[in-house]
């Protein structure tokens, strides 16, 4: 078997891997949940060489990604449920009807009229899928029911109290103003503090949870991501505590020989050398 540009060549791949006797033994004792952290993996990479603006190992994360929806539309077609190209029309379905302004007749709308459109078309999408469901004979999803439904579980923490926190406040459920929500930090890292003098470790993780979730929130109230502002902090500190380790190296030690005050200062040096910078 050759390689190709057309997506049938993965396919067909893809299903010479999943023949029993003659395909991989490791790709045919995998179901669904197996490859699901592959897949969410998958997805990360992608994201981290935008981040690098690295387009050459961008070609080849694409490819792993585009990989794992033919390995889950291959088990899913094992199962008699859906193959790939039901995949595809799925998506282009759903594209063509969430653009009506594009593709129909809803032309020349404002982007407030889009958005409003975008809400009633994805309502009818929700209703159509239950019905689908139902005459299927599916139950309906434990957390398919109330205001905070349709949030996957599977997302990032921060990014899931931030979009739990936007559906809560659709229905007044919110603060507004922001530095309300900053009085809300300050009383959870007084609360943080009454658990750690308890000395009880559950209540002082149930209290860091809490912050963490009240943080969040406060960057939706400034239109921040919170992902986005934790995952410019840990480049931050990866890039302040490299010139701790430069600083270090041109003294002919390791971090580990210097004391805790010593990294300190060179922490302090760095920051301001930052600063400083035009």
């Amino acid at each position: 078997m050759k390689p190709s540009r057309d997506i049938e060549r993965l396919i067909e791949i893809m299903a010479a891997l999943r023949t029993p006797g003659t395909g991989c033994p490791w790709d045919l004792e995998q179901d669904f949940a197996s490859i699901a952290p592959y897949t969410i993996e998958e997805a990360h990479e992608v994201a981290d060489a935008i981040a690098r603006g690295d387009l050459v190992d961008l070609k080849d994360e694409l490819g792993d990604l585009l990989l794992q929806v033919v390995f889950h539309a291959r088990m899913a077609q094992e199962q008699g449920s859906f193959a790939f190209p039901d995949v595809v029309e799925a998506i282009t379905t759903k594209l063509i009807r969430r653009h009506p302004h594009v593709f129909g007749d809803a032309r020349d709308l404002s982007p407030a009229e889009v958005k409003a459109l975008w809400g009633q078309i994805k309502a009818q999408e929700k209703a159509d899928k239950a019905r689908a469901r139902a005459e299927a004979g599916l139950p309906e999803p434990a957390e398919a029911k109330g205001v905070l439904a349709g949030v996957p579980t599977t997302l990032p923490a921060l990014t899931r109290a931030w979009k739990l926190q936007a559906k809560a406040s659709t229905v007044g459920f919110d603060w507004n103003d922001a530095r309300l929500v900053l009085d809300k930090v300050r009383e959870e890292t007084a609360e943080i503090e009454e658990a750690l003098a308890g000395g009880d470790k559950a209540a002082i993780q149930e209290e860091i949870g809490d912050l963490l979730f009240v943080v969040a929130n406060l960057a939706r109230h400034v239109d921040a991501d919170p992902e986005a502002c934790l995952t410019a902090a840990n480049a931050k500190f990866e890039r302040r505590f490299a010139g701790i380790e430069a600083a270090l190296e041109r003294q002919g030690r390791e971090p580990r020989e210097a004391t805790l005050e010593e990294l300190e200062e060179l922490w302090q040096q760095v920051k301001r050398t930052e600063r400083a910078a035009p």
